[in-house]
């Protein structure tokens, strides 16, 4: 099994997001079946967010109630949330990761220790020694396992490792989004030993087969370059070879996409990679839990795919930091 900071976890995660950060936060009920279902399947790597949602309703007010309801969860988690977002962006000063910290500690309220914690994009204002000095405060008091980085550029993780010990690094990574293959982030990993954890697995959906047309688009997701009106259609064709090769397969093209990026860890010079596909169901869960294997020529087959397809559009909105 993989291991991230000293525990083993599942080969693939899960995340919280779309519990918590919609207009309409997913009930209780509904999310713990979903969360135990991803236990149950020993996806038990869970990565949340100190603003996925309000102060009110957010990972971790979600994660106090489920440990809160299941105490006995609590020690089968490996917990990493992101956080140090002040109102003006990144916050990596020493206050603003102590403000961070702090209130993630405050409102698990005891009921499961911060195994991982990660700021969500590097704040270019502050040394990142600064920054990760903050946080080993925590480590050395017992309150924080270890220091994850979060949507980084390959540069950032080779002068992270010079001041902490990096225990993961949380990047997008898909059939749909495979940039830090060839960017330098994933031969970064792989040089410090360091695993990756892919977020947005299924691209956000379109890769599971979820969005088939521009009414299918969450309002959320239609300021994203990549499925506006102009570049959805285009985009989509990446779906339909997909669930081609899921067909032929025997799988879902869900399936099959996250089995690619665990698959890519087998390549040489590559890092572990866990995949951590959020969902609110739990049957979907139980679907993104089954593990299938890819052959050598059927990863290549993907190659093919990706070399003769181009994806239109940005990642993120002009607003939104990458690639920090």
């Amino acid at each position: 099994m993989p291991q991230i900071n000293g525990r083993e976890v599942g080969a693939t995660g899960y995340g919280l997001m779309g519990l918590t950060w919609r207009p309409d936060p997913i009930p209780n009920e509904q999310a713990f079946e979903a969360m135990r279902a991803a236990l149950k399947n020993g996806m038990n790597f869970w990565n949340g967010g100190e603003f996925y949602g309000t102060p009110e309703c957010n990972s971790m007010t979600l994660l106090e109630a489920y440990f809160a309801k299941y105490p006995e969860d609590a020690e089968k988690v490996v917990l990493s949330i992101k956080g140090a977002v002040g109102p003006k962006g990144p916050d990596g000063s020493p206050e603003g990761i102590r403000r961070s910290i702090d209130n993630v500690l405050k409102q698990l309220n005891g009921r499961k220790k911060l195994d991982v914690f990660e700021c969500a994009r590097r704040d270019p204002k502050v040394p990142m020694e600064d920054t990760f000095r903050t946080m080993q405060e925590y480590i050395d008091k017992g309150l924080l396992g270890g220091i994850s980085l979060s949507e980084v550029a390959a540069s950032t993780i080779h002068e992270a490792v010079k001041h902490a010990k990096i225990v993961a690094v949380e990047v997008e990574l898909s059939i749909f989004s495979p940039d830090v293959l060839t960017n330098g982030v994933a031969a970064a990993c792989a040089q410090y030993g360091i695993p990756i954890v892919a977020y947005s697995p299924i691209g956000r959906g379109i890769l599971g087969g979820n969005l088939q047309s521009q009414d299918d688009i969450p309002p959320f997701l239609r300021m994203f370059p990549r499925y506006s009106p102009e570049n959805f259609p285009n985009n989509l064709e990446l779906f339909k070879h997909v669930n081609a090769l899921a067909q032929k397969k025997g799988c879902t093209p869900a399936q099959l996409a996250l089995a690619w990026t665990r698959c890519l860890a087998r390549r040489p010079g590559m890092p572990t990679i866990i995949p951590i596909p959020g969902s609110t169901k739990a049957s979907r869960v139980n679907e993104n839990a089954v593990e299938v294997d890819l052959t050598d020529a059927e990863m290549d087959a993907i190659d093919d795919i990706l070399a003769k397809f181009e994806v239109k559009g940005e990642r993120y909105p002009d607003h939104v930091t990458t690639n920090t």
